[in-house]
């Protein structure tokens, strides 16, 4: 019985972990129903910074113009794209700016997300990847979330996945969902944001000096958050489900190890002390129960009742949590050893490149570290 209560132990790790903060909570209606203060005042300026998103652009940007409060101003940055992504976005009719060489001590996505500012005029900044899927009401929530808390605020997407690799990401998104809405990330005087969805006032990002504080960092959103905290800005982040949503990696196996590699090991050294010990309980117990319980079925071990219990267990907490995680089908939540190994493929995968290779690659440009060491 002590193995079950480990994995009551294990499973209650990951329940203390998770935050039901959404963006459209069942006690915040007003969020969705009423104005942002002042919405008739408000210039939302969106910036997306695009880098060969041509099948991504027709989706966010009829979006954007779908919602029922409208953007004043869209820009795409067009971050040398090979693609039809600035021809599409032009047919679009928003604004489309060049992305100019990148200097020195820059990653390319914010010296895409500077240049965007710059040429901004909104007071309200909202930072969108290109992937990003908007519902109707979803700017008009983002702006009153943002004027009901103020400071500034991040969205992490609902994930949408339709093939099977795609989905080999549940365990990495519920430990992303953990790691920036933890009860222990709230209270840190540290918080990050998650940059798929950042919403800023103006003034705020000015007062950092916006992406050119972070402007050599892998983790910009992370560091930016950490930025806005150290100025006494209020940093919050929220879970999108039915208002922001994303489909992060339809292009493949690959792509989808490199987007999760560049940021698992540094991610999960940017992490607050007792997020790190809860998360680290949590999957010590999912893979122990995914790799053990079927083992010891098999072979017909007299114990092997006490970790089905322990694998039960996490199947039902996992199904919980998809529903404001992404969709990942029937198959996997149950099956959850094969995205719990794909998970420790990639975090190996990620310290190598981090502290061994020092650089990450990433749609077609290699990332230097910076120096930054996890081990």
């Amino acid at each position: 019985m002590f193995i079950v209560l480990l994995y009551f132990i294990f499973v209650l790790a990951g329940f203390v972990l998770f935050s039901k903060t959404l963006l459209s909570d069942e006690d915040r209606q007003d969020i969705k129903s009423k104005p942002p203060p002042g919405e008739y005042d408000l210039k939302a300026s969106v910036i997306i910074p695009a880098r060969n998103e041509e099948s991504n652009m027709p989706h966010i940007l009829k979006s954007l113009m779908e919602q029922t409060l409208k953007p004043y101003e869209i820009i795409v940055v067009d971050d040398f794209s090979t693609d039809r992504t600035r021809e599409i976005a032009e047919s679009y009719g928003v604004k489309v700016i060049s992305g100019t060489p990148l200097p020195d001590g820059w990653t390319g996505k914010n010296w895409a997300l500077w240049n965007g500012y710059l040429q901004s005029t909104g007071d309200v900044l909202v930072f969108l990847d290109a992937d990003v899927r908007l519902a109707p009401d979803a700017l008009r929530s983002l702006l009153a979330a943002r004027e009901e808390q103020g400071g500034v605020i991040s969205v992490i997407p609902y994930h949408y996945t339709e093939k099977f690799y795609e989905r080999l990401s549940l365990v990495l998104n519920i430990l992303g969902l953990f790691a920036f809405t933890s009860p222990v990330e709230k209270r840190s005087s540290e918080k990050g944001l998650y940059g798929p969805c950042i919403v800023a006032a103006r003034k705020d990002y000015e007062r950092i000096n916006g992406h050119s504080s972070v402007k050599a960092d892998v983790l910009d959103d992370v560091s930016l958050g950490k930025k806005f905290s150290e100025a006494g800005i209020e940093v919050n982040n929220y879970i999108g489900c039915d208002l922001v949503s994303f489909r992060m990696y339809p292009n493949g196996l690959k792509s989808e190890i490199e987007g999760f590699g560049k940021s698992a090991a540094l991610g999960t050294a940017a992490m607050q002390p007792g997020t790190i010990f809860l998360a680290a309980l949590w999957v010590i117990g999912l893979l122990t129960s995914g790799v053990l319980a079927p083992i010891l079925m098999t072979l017909r071990h007299p114990s092997a009742s006490l970790f089905i219990i322990g694998y039960l267990l996490y199947c039902v907490q996992i199904f919980y949590f998809v529903r404001y995680t992404g969709y990942y089908g029937v198959v996997l939540p149950i099956l959850h050893f094969i995205p719990s190994l794909f998970f420790l493929y990639v975090m190996l995968y990620s310290l190598y490149k981090v502290s061994i290779v020092g650089s990450v690659p990433w749609r077609g440009r290699e990332i230097q570290i910076g120096g930054k060491k996890v081990l």
